[in-house]
């Protein structure tokens, strides 16, 4: 993204583009049909040279949740489906580490819990559609780690990539201010909120703008060269956030401000004396955009967007769940694990056995918490080869700037939405990128 002519034209059209579809919906299909012929068209024409798969991939999983609410996926494992047959091309075209060994060892520890769940004697469950949609995001996350894992990138590269992913978001966001452009007349409590999320999941809708928040906020603190630059990143930034924000779900929003602050931390402290001199204006800039955020937000939701936060009804009652809910689903699948602790029940049986507990077929929140109940001890494993071989890698991969704010996408999105969206994984497996800032062949 060379060319600011080029980037205010790429912003346009995914403004023209919600616009169409909120138009003629039915144009969500096309759309979606395009994006995979155009994606599979790049990277058949030049062959995955330039990792035109992970570009293609991001673009995917910032349009994912567009998608979804406007009804242009053709299942709602379509995005993850993709992401692992281009992750399949991209190793064909391009091969990968050796050091891709330690995933293949992650996705054999959940063999045994889908094999177990095959054996079950239900009438009641589809197994084959239960194992879809449990391993689904799993199974991505393995195909885009053994890809991405000591990957050479530019940092450079790595930055367009976040801004292809960053595009669709766009789009999102015009979509929900035109479905909804008055707050106002739609917040009467502090509960989730549809009407302000698209008539969508508010979690995973709050999930993707989140990412956008992130992703707008280092274009603005890091690559904006020109006045114009910066006031069209600025303007981004707050219009995502103030549409992330009223949602009234708190996830995605709190796992932005934690990827901003992870990004902070590493710019000042690999920064020389005359960068940390510098950092004081940023955080001043930030911290005044928020409050501008936050105060903007408060006026247009007569306040219940702070008693939302504070864990307070609308009539400004502490609520006695602080999670809406997901603690007494996170507790009955820690009792499944300690009833089942080998191999827990059996991959996605945790929905089925609440229904016939409890009568409520609620699916789980938390992908820990799911590995335990669901994978037993093969479940706490594989979660230790995602936590700590990341870490691992870190340790001399200094430069990849943004590490620490990817690890914590993935580690705090997977503890309230899950891995419903490829988010997590292809966040996650961006972390195992073997980022370096300049090109020594051309240095």
């Amino acid at each position: 993204m060379k060319s600011s002519k080029l980037h205010v034209f790429l912003i346009l059209s995914h403004v023209f583009i919600a616009v169409a579809i909120f138009a003629l919906p039915f144009l969500s299909k096309i759309y979606s049909f395009l994006i995979l012929v155009f994606g599979l068209s790049i990277i058949f024409i030049n062959k995955n040279k330039n990792n035109e798969v992970l570009l293609v991939s991001a673009y995917m999983v910032g349009v994912e949740v567009f998608l979804r609410m406007t009804g242009g996926n053709f299942n709602n494992e379509y995005v993850k489906v993709c992401l692992i047959f281009y992750m399949f091309l991209g190793m064909i075209y391009s091969s990968f580490s050796i050091n891709a060994f330690i995933y293949l060892l992650f996705f054999l520890l959940l063999v045994p819990s889908a094999v177990l769940a095959t054996t079950l004697d239900s009438f009641n469950v589809n197994i084959r559609k239960i194992l879809m949609f449990n391993l689904s995001g799993p199974v991505c996350l393995f195909f885009c780690a053994v890809y991405m894992i000591k990957r050479r990138i530019l940092l450079s590269d790595l930055q367009n990539i976040l801004i292809i992913m960053g595009l669709p978001i766009i789009t999102t966001t015009v979509y929900l201010f035109l479905y909804n452009p008055s707050v106002k007349d739609v917040v009467t409590g502090t509960q989730s909120n549809f009407e302000t999320s698209g008539g969508f999941g508010p979690n995973q809708v709050s999930t993707i703008l989140g990412l956008g928040i992130f992703i707008f906020f280092t274009q603005l603190v890091l690559f904006s060269k020109s006045k114009m630059t910066m006031l069209l990143n600025v303007s981004l930034l707050i219009f995502i956030s103030y549409r992330a924000i009223v949602t009234f779900s708190r996830g995605g929003v709190l796992t932005a401000v934690g990827m901003i602050i992870c990004l902070l931390f590493v710019v000042y402290f690999f920064s020389n004396q005359k960068g940390r001199s510098r950092f004081s204006v940023v955080f001043f800039m930030t911290s005044l955009i928020a409050i501008g955020i936050w105060t903007y937000s408060s006026l247009q939701t007569n306040g219940l967007i702070e008693k939302r936060y504070a864990n307070k009804d609308a009539l400004g009652r502490e609520k006695a769940d602080r999670l809406g809910g997901r603690e007494e689903i996170m507790n009955e699948e820690i009792k499944l694990f300690i009833d089942n602790p080998l191999l827990g029940i059996g991959a996605g049986m945790s929905k089925s056995k609440r229904m016939e507990t409890t009568g409520d077929e609620v699916a789980s929140h938390n992908e820990i918490t799911r590995l335990l109940s669901e994978h037993g001890l093969f479940g706490i494993l594989a979660f230790l080869v995602l936590f700590i071989t990341p870490l691992m890698l870190y340790v001399n991969n200094r430069q990849h700037l943004y590490f620490l704010s990817f690890f914590v996408f993935w580690l705090l999105t997977i503890n309230h939405a899950a891995m419903r969206t490829a988010a997590p994984a292809f966040v996650y497996a961006l972390t195992l990128l073997s980022v370096v800032v300049k090109n020594p062949e051309k240095a």
